[in-house]
């Protein structure tokens, strides 16, 4: 019976997945919400596995705004992200860490950051104690209580394979991706590097070994693609065992570099400024059905571009340009992976997952940073696009990377995975939540691997997250019941069902939190703190207690160390 009733609500047209709980009573005679509720979620319910497990890739954009591909509301070319789109579902409200370090720790370990040990970031190549507190909580590395996808995913007889930005854990071996679960590893261990030349401190790694760049035409973007298709095509050859593959792109991240051909698409389309394009990209998101119409525009947080010289107006398109360039590209190489999965008949038993890692980037001022000379040129490290278009890129939100604002942690998520998803939901828009950690859990429950208690002699916290299947397969109703929660740099925030408590933090100011009503003011637009007193203090209460469970230590704490390391 259970499995008849998941059969008929699942095969229904699109206008089914919507249907309320009156009607559904109505049509399947009285029976129990909540048992049909319980029946979809469970991890033993047939009718949500497949025969065969599926290929895993999971694919991370770096730096990259909530509204920069365009099924998302950009203007940048993205046609095979959006045919990914098309093909699967996206989240409206889906979540990261706020910051690079952090969300790699949480994605790859289905922990909160602190818990995995990087509560603010890792260790720099140039400074082997930077970020290492010698507290639980910040060890500037991933520590040993907590295991990542590739060491879970093994347990189930994948293949594991990364490419790209690793970012959680440099100095030492034991803390790079071989030793914890990967097969095979491309890419570099740092946060950033020049993507025509990544030599030195913050050059390239395969495997084990530092390797130089290969070939005239070298760029990053397209050398951690090369490598991915490389992985996938030997793992063919060798094994008949299932794939996951991490491919974490450091595009759009900083330096702006991109070739002239993929540059010159864009040049001259960004001088109608920031303001109008914000306003075209809001109107956009709109009409696709990301934002409901009380989802309004924040304020501008940027520079008046007509009163910007001729001469900057031009270098400002062109540091846009650039980023555009940058995040072309990559659509261009998650094209060729597509293509080649096609070509050998996985991409239909393939789940295919892609997420930013945080909000857009304001660092480098109003107008970017790093010296205009170096545009268009191969040299060049801090070279960014600044806050001025940063503020487009998180469009309709406010803050941006550092921050827990909606524009610091909001990230598209894409779900593509043709034998799972009904084809009725192609294209379908959710606006049920989820966070990093539910990550973890999906692909537990989708590969059948044992999510261990202990792992080499450690004890392992446990999975913080929920499964997304139920949504991937199209019960629309909430998967988180308890909060979650963020901190990074002492900027706080809770979310519980449709309100949202949020603590900006500045230095030497007293923290002060904010109210908003998720289902009403996706924008933080309205603070309703001061019009209900008690639901802050039941929030507030939570995320104390939280933060206790998972070590969090307040910033004032952190800065003084950091700043006892400089005298």
């Amino acid at each position: 019976m259970f499995t008849c009733v998941a059969t008929f609500y699942l095969k229904q047209d699109k206008a089914m997945k919507f249907l309320s709980k009156k009607t559904i009573l109505s049509v399947l005679g009285g029976i129990s919400l909540c048992v049909i509720c319980a029946f979809s979620i469970t991890k033993s319910t047939k009718v949500l596995s497949v025969a065969k497990s599926p290929n895993i890739i999971v694919i991370m954009a770096d730096d990259m705004g909530y509204s920069d591909i365009g099924c998302y509301g950009s203007e940048i070319s993205t046609p095979n992200l959006d045919r990914l789109a098309a093909g699967g579902i996206r989240f409206k409200q889906f979540y990261n860490g706020a910051r690079c370090c952090p969300t790699r720790a949480s994605l790859l370990t289905g922990l909160y950051p602190h818990q995995a040990g990087i509560g603010h970031m890792t260790n720099d190549p140039e400074d082997s104690t930077a970020f290492q507190m010698n507290l639980p909580g910040y060890q500037g590395g991933l520590n040993n209580k907590c295991v990542t996808l590739a060491e879970v995913l093994k347990s189930a007889g994948y293949q594991t394979f990364m490419s790209g930005k690793w970012h959680v854990g440099y100095h030492g071996i034991n803390r790079w991706p071989l030793q914890r679960g990967f097969d095979k590893y491309y890419g570099i261990l740092a946060g950033a590097t020049n993507y025509f030349n990544p030599e030195g401190l913050r050059g390239l790694t395969f495997m084990n070994e530092a390797v130089k760049p290969q070939g005239e035409n070298f760029y990053l973007t397209d050398a951690i693609t090369d490598n991915a298709l490389n992985f996938i095509d030997q793992s063919r050859s060798t094994a008949k065992a299932p794939f996951f593959l991490y491919l974490a792109y450091t595009s759009p991240h900083w330096p702006l570099q991109a070739f002239k051909a993929d540059i010159d698409q864009y040049r001259g389309k960004y001088k109608m400024g920031w303001k109008k394009l914000r306003e075209a990209r809001y109107q956009r998101m709109r009409e696709i059905g990301l934002l409901k119409p009380s989802d309004g525009l924040t304020a501008d947080d940027a520079e008046e571009w007509d009163k910007l010289s001729p001469a900057k107006q031009d270098e400002m398109d062109l540091r846009m340009s650039i980023y555009a360039a940058q995040i072309d590209r990559m659509d261009q190489n998650i094209g060729r992976l597509i293509k080649s999965l096609e070509k050998s008949g996985a991409l239909e038993n393939t789940l295919i997952l892609f997420l930013a890692d945080n909000g857009a980037c304001a660092e480098g001022g109003m107008l970017g940073g790093g010296l205009k000379e170096n545009l268009e040129t191969k040299k060049g490290y801090l070279l960014s696009y600044g806050q001025s278009w940063a503020n487009v890129s998180n469009t309709p939100f406010k803050k941006y990377k550092h921050w827990v604002n909606e524009g610091g942690i909001s990230t598209p998520l894409i779900v593509h995975w043709p034998k799972a998803i009904p084809k009725a939901l192609n294209g379908e828009i959710t606006n049920q939540f989820g966070f990093l950690p539910d990550i973890m859990a999906t692909l537990v429950e989708v590969s059948g691997a044992k999510y261990p208690l202990t792992f080499k002699g450690n004890k392992i916290f446990p999975m913080e997250g929920k499964s997304l299947l139920p949504i991937i397969r199209g019960y629309d109703v909430p998967i988180h019941d308890k909060p979650i929660f963020w901190e990074h740099e002492g900027n706080a925030a809770v979310r519980s069902g449709n309100f949202k408590l949020i603590c900006e933090y500045y230095a030497g100011k007293q923290n002060k939190w904010a109210l908003y009503d998720m289902a009403k003011d996706r924008s933080e637009l309205v603070d309703l703190s001061t019009l209900m007193p008690e639901q802050v203090k039941i929030m507030q209460k939570e995320y104390e207690a939280w933060a206790n469970r998972v070590g969090v230590v307040p910033f004032e704490e952190i800065q003084k160390i950091m700043a006892s390391r400089k005298k």
